[in-house]
């Protein structure tokens, strides 16, 4: 077994154990170091975005003092969401390592696939709608015009 997907899968049972959340559990991994680490803990938050590939981004950015996690990978003992991957993609992380599926992760009873189909752009027409958009691009261009701005 790979050492830093035991890790993960230790932070999953953490997590199940104490009844914080699912069986998902995450390592972020940089220069053969783990640097965050996190399990589910949506229960335990009471916050649907608490997933253990988030926790485990937000602990290593608060480990590396960075929101920038290049030259990093994760390991995780789910295939990620839409959430979660797009957390991975924002945060700059190389590679992803999963253990389960989504039809794994679907047959235990969570509803990942249904947020895959949401996102496809004909379905987020049904449920997103533009909104004062001018008044929002005055917002963009004064952020735009900041010296020293983060593009994140």
């Amino acid at each position: 077994m790979n050492k830093y997907m035991f890790v993960a899968i230790e932070e999953a049972q953490y997590g199940i154990r104490n009844k914080e959340g699912g069986p998902f559990g995450a390592v972020v991994v940089k220069d053969g170091k783990i640097v965050g680490r996190g399990h589910n803990r949506v229960l335990l938050k009471k916050n649907p975005t608490c997933h253990g590939e988030v926790e485990a981004i937000t602990d290593a950015c608060k480990n590396l003092d960075t929101f920038d996690l290049s030259g990093c990978e994760i390991y995780t003992t789910g295939e990620p969401c839409p959430m979660c991957y797009g957390a991975i993609l924002w945060a700059n992380i190389e590679k992803i390592y999963y253990g389960c599926n989504i039809l794994d992760t679907d047959n235990i009873g969570f509803r990942d696939d249904k947020f895959y189909t949401l996102s496809k752009e004909e379905n987020k027409r049904k449920i997103s709608f533009e909104l004062d958009r001018e008044e929002c691009l005055k917002l963009y261009e004064e952020y735009v015009k900041l010296e020293g701005r983060a593009n994140y």
